[in-house]
């Protein structure tokens, strides 16, 4: 008897499940707290509370997590540079501490239009490079030539050992703006991601699990660990893409709409008839638009353990993740204590970080690129929960909120505050740790709200309910104005919304606002059995999918007998006759597939190929086509149960 083992790692929680590969049940699931900075312990616990005697039976481990998503919205990615090569059109800001514009690039033939200036190039990789981790390179028109982003790679690489994302690896969709907003994404992220994946490995290596480790796409499909590093943009909305399948597998429908309330964000999206539906354009996270291709969602960044603070009686939730109350209680024994003592600042100080349940404490994160206030103030700070008073005793520098706020980006520290989470325990509602921790914060924060701490903690639930109503009616009513939405939700009209399929709710505690939802629209709500680990169960049931595009146009448009281009992920490549470039496109294609699929572990006997070709050509052309898009798509499956 074989078994598969699901694992999502959380911003605040990791889940595990183990599922019997014949008939597809769960045999065992766990849920332990997400460890900073080193996640293995939290992956060690969450596996360790399953039926050991079932793990050496284990032969594939599938893993999702919401932490690359966590650390957009946040904004707490690792420091990046960024290097734009050619003429690019300039949208906004981007998202990398440093930026370099330089001349070079290419055409849409992939000609060279100019020359690299490598001189200045090795000037501001020499300049920036003890402040950041990566870097990422985007080159005008590189999906129809990389030899500029190579270069460039092959430099940074000589003079730095950092890694580097090319911009032609992620997408080759058009688009210089997404694409290098998509590379910076993805150099934040891969520190992060070579964390995450080699705590997965290190604690399978030590439980002798011998199995196939794959990782889930934003897009519901798996990839092999060598994308999963690669690319660990792609991996943003893994966790939200987890739930969807995860849910569908739950409850055991085709189609639904899916919430998911995670600890830092509440994420909405849709499956239907067993698919996944994608969104049209590049998914947007963070504010940022990238060309990463992934489920159509609604996400806002509130979730079970997002920062609950007052300013002028006003109730605010998020948009960071603190530790609740409640747990700090539970971890450090002296916490309730000075809670107890911390002094209700005037409503005139109070913002986001001055608040009476608000403490900060180091997460463990090696400190670089600091300024002198930042280290002042860092070296003030200690393992266990301090408040600014005690933090400002000992730095030589008052720890302002954008101190304090530098500090939680590089993620040197870590907040403690009052959350929903801390609200359900003083509510009787969840009884996880200590609920004496979550009533002193209410207390304080209904006095400066002045109400009671019940009501206060009734409108917090509250707020959350109609963040989960209100994401999923934007979700289902896309184009619709959302602010007419936001009033029907608040109640400002005597009507609510209808739903016509099932809503699956997934997380932790969502069965105490399952109520909530019900009073703010109609719908079928359902909460399937082992719905707060639905997300490690989505880990396991995601399909194979490899798309490669590739394009044949002529060498010129004037003259299409100079030969013909083909433009692929690993570059250009030039033919005499159009239908030997068109041969060469299909076997090229069909290799990278299939030798995707061999690295997640997919035989090509399990692998199913499409092959899509479109031409183009402008009216009266009496040649071979314009243009030739050639689309290969591999669909493996890993894990198939005998349903």
């Amino acid at each position: 008897m074989h078994y598969s083992l699901g694992i999502d790692a959380g911003g605040t929680y990791t889940d595990a499940i183990l599922v019997k590969d014949s008939d597809g049940s769960v045999i065992s699931s766990s849920k332990a707290l997400t460890t900073y900075p080193d996640l293995v312990d939290g992956i060690r616990n969450a596996i360790e509370s399953l039926e050991p005697d079932y793990l050496e039976h284990v032969n594939l481990v599938s893993v999702s997590t919401t932490l690359a998503t966590n650390t957009v919205l946040e904004g707490t990615g690792c420091p990046v540079a960024l290097i734009l090569v050619g003429e690019h059109p300039v949208k906004g800001d981007f998202p990398a501490k440093h930026v370099l514009s330089t001349p070079g690039g290419h055409d849409f033939n992939g000609s060279e239009l100019e020359e690299l200036d490598m001189e200045a190039i090795r000037n501001f990789t020499d300049k920036v490079k003890d402040d950041v981790a990566a870097f990422a390179v985007s080159s005008f028109f590189s999906i129809r030539n990389p030899e500029h982003e190579i270069a460039i790679t092959d430099t940074i690489h000589e003079m730095t050992g950092l890694p580097v994302v090319c911009g032609h690896e992620l997408s080759q969709d058009l688009g210089a703006y997404e694409r290098a907003v998509t590379a910076a994404l993805n150099a934040q992220l891969i520190p992060i991601a070579h964390k995450f994946v080699r705590s997965v490995m290190d604690e399978i290596k030590r439980k002798n699990i011998d199995a196939r480790l794959l990782m889930l796409k934003c897009d519901g499909t798996v990839v092999g660990l060598k994308d999963a590093l690669d690319k660990p943009v792609e991996t943003i909305f893994s966790g939200p893409a987890a739930s969807l399948v995860g849910a569908s597998f739950l409850s055991g429908l085709d189609t639904c709409a899916v919430v998911d309330v995670g600890g830092t964000s509440t994420d909405v999206s849709s499956i239907n008839d067993g698919i996944p539906e994608l969104s049209d354009t590049g998914a947007i996270v963070g504010g940022w638009k990238t060309r990463v291709r992934a489920t159509r969602m609604e996400t806002s960044a509130m979730g079970g353990d997002s920062h609950v603070w007052t300013r002028s009686t006003k109730i605010h939730i998020g948009p960071r993740r603190v530790i609740p109350l409640c747990l700090a209680s539970s971890k450090f024994p002296s916490f309730l204590s000075k809670l107890k003592k911390s002094p209700v600042p005037l409503r005139s100080v109070l913002d986001r970080n001055v608040q009476p349940t608000k403490f900060f404490m180091r997460s463990g994160f090696k400190p670089m690129g600091l300024d002198e206030s930042e280290a002042e103030v860092l070296n003030a700070i200690g393992d266990e929960p301090m408040s600014l008073d005690e933090i400002s005793l000992l730095s030589k520098r008052y720890p302002s909120t954008i101190i304090i706020d530098s500090l939680i980006q590089k993620r040197l520290i870590q907040a403690v505050g009052f959350t929903p989470t801390d609200a359900l325990h003083v509510l009787g509602e969840y009884n996880s740790w200590d609920a004496e921790a979550s009533k002193v914060g209410a207390e304080k924060l209904g006095r400066l709200s002045k109400m009671t701490s019940f009501d206060f903690c009734m409108k917090v639930k509250e707020i959350v309910a109609k963040n989960m109503a209100f994401n999923l009616m934007s979700y289902m009513l896309p184009g619709i104005d959302r602010d007419g939405i936001k009033k029907i939700v608040d109640g400002e009209f005597k009507s609510r919304f209808k739903v016509d399929i099932p809503v699956v709710l997934l997380g932790g505690p969502v069965i105490a606002y399952e109520e909530n939802m019900e009073n703010v629209i109609d719908a079928e709500i359902i909460i399937p059995d082992h719905a707060e680990v639905g997300n490690a169960a989505g880990a396991l049931f995601g399909k194979g999918i490899k798309r490669v595009e590739l394009i044949v146009r002529p060498v010129s448009v004037a003259d299409p007998k100079e030969g013909y281009l083909v433009f692929s992920p690993m570059g250009r490549k030039t033919f005499d006759e159009y239908r030997e470039a068109i041969e060469y496109a299909n076997e090229h294609g069909k290799k990278l597939v299939i030798d995707y699929m061999g690295e997640c572990g997919v035989s090509k006997d399990n692998t199913e190929i499409n092959v899509t070709q479109k031409t183009y050509s402008p009216e009266d052309w009496k040649h071979d086509p314009l243009e030739t898009v050639i689309q290969i798509t591999g669909i493996g499956y890993p894990k198939k149960f005998m349903m």
